[in-house]
């Protein structure tokens, strides 16, 4: 475990976590994303761990949180209404904010409105004409 010198620290002392290397976490732990793939949540409680690797290309420390599984909650159930919520919020990404059109994907945020409206001279008209 000497390669992982800076990344095992299971006392906290140096972190003030606990802080174990990657994919070296104890049975018990889990971050975010494997707590919602067991259908779970947080649950307000404080971070327990973290697990450390270095990046080798930038040379910096990439972390991620890992919390109790044992205090996690079950995740809240949709509603109605927050499918509802979901729906109006997707429309409006799919729909240009000059031209009104509705697409079946996503408008570029980097431009803010379809290809159509802010290309005009290059693409064609949406009716093919």
């Amino acid at each position: 475990m000497t390669a992982y010198g800076k990344c095992f620290d299971p006392n906290g002392a140096r972190y003030g976590i606990p802080t174990y290397p990657w994919r070296y976490a104890p049975d018990g732990l889990a971050t975010r994303r494997q707590l919602r793939a067991r259908g779970l949540r947080p649950g307000g409680q404080k971070v327990a761990a973290q697990v450390m690797r270095t990046n080798r290309r930038a040379g910096t420390d990439r972390v991620a949180y890992l919390y109790r599984v044992d205090r996690a909650k079950p995740v809240r159930p949709m509603t109605s209404r927050k499918w509802g919520a979901l729906a109006l919020a997707m429309l409006a990404r799919r729909t240009c904010r000059v031209c009104g059109i509705t697409y079946g994907y996503c408008m570029p945020t980097s431009l803010g409105m379809c290809l159509l409206c802010a290309h005009p001279d290059h693409c064609a008209s949406p009716t093919g004409s």
